[in-house]
């Protein structure tokens, strides 16, 4: 496996002071990105949705637990479906303690097509807290631009008026991953074939690898055979 180039100390801070700039660069653009989001319309929610959570039926102005603001990250379940994604279980996986959202008003909610029972059934086996609601029954994915797939959008209250300002998908939601965000900060990265990455880096497929974090330990991941690094 390679190694990145070897450099004395001076040489590697010369390079990271010169990485900085370009970070700091890109911080900057992610903080106007985000008041341009800030400053998004709105449209207002004039369907009535029927959502059921532990504590029995919900609407879509119950989601927002009281506050102001609401997050759903739209976790890719269908009824009856044995599939168990990956993917959403990893975003999941990387959702902690939401007391700092809730201190700012926000709450957040996991919502599925399938079945209640099927959901918590789910939630127990990975050791998860967040609230997950079933939208069962109801257009709601469809209606926020999703026909079984994943995604999150964002909700903004004003009493019992509801609207929806923000929603995002496919690599939009990488943000809610530490884990991919922590991998982007190593040398060899997520070690993905997607990535520009040096000639001789271990890298797989995209998403081959991903498992649900109970069968990492009973499911190898995929083995980085010759043909799949690149040398």
């Amino acid at each position: 496996m390679n190694l990145p180039p070897i450099v004395s100390p001076e040489e590697w801070q010369a390079a990271r002071d010169e990485l900085l700039v370009k970070e700091k660069t890109l911080t900057r653009s992610l903080d106007a990105l985000a008041a341009e989001r800030r400053r998004l319309p709105v449209v207002a929610i004039e369907k009535e949705y029927a959502f059921e959570g532990v504590e029995g039926k919900a609407t879509l102005v119950d989601l927002f637990d009281g506050r102001r603001q609401l997050i759903v990250y739209h976790f890719m379940m269908e009824p009856d479906s044995d599939h168990r994604c990956p993917g959403c279980s990893g975003v999941a996986d990387n959702m902690g303690n939401m007391s700092h959202l809730r201190a700012r008003d926000t709450n957040l909610v996991l919502a599925s097509p399938a079945p209640l029972t099927q959901l918590l059934e789910f939630r127990t086996r990975m050791g998860w807290t967040l609230p997950w609601y079933s939208s069962q029954g109801s257009t709601f994915n469809a209606d926020c631009g999703l026909d079984g797939g994943f995604g999150l959008s964002v909700f903004l209250r004003d009493g019992d008026r509801v609207f929806r300002s923000y929603f995002t998908t496919a690599r939009g939601v990488d943000r809610l991953r530490t884990d991919f965000n922590l991998l982007d900060l190593t040398p060899y990265g997520r070690q993905e074939t997607w990535e520009d990455s040096p000639e001789g880096w271990p890298q797989t497929a995209a998403y081959q690898w991903w498992r649900l974090h109970d069968e990492y330990e009973t499911q190898s991941a995929v083995p980085m055979a010759d043909e799949e690094v690149r040398v």
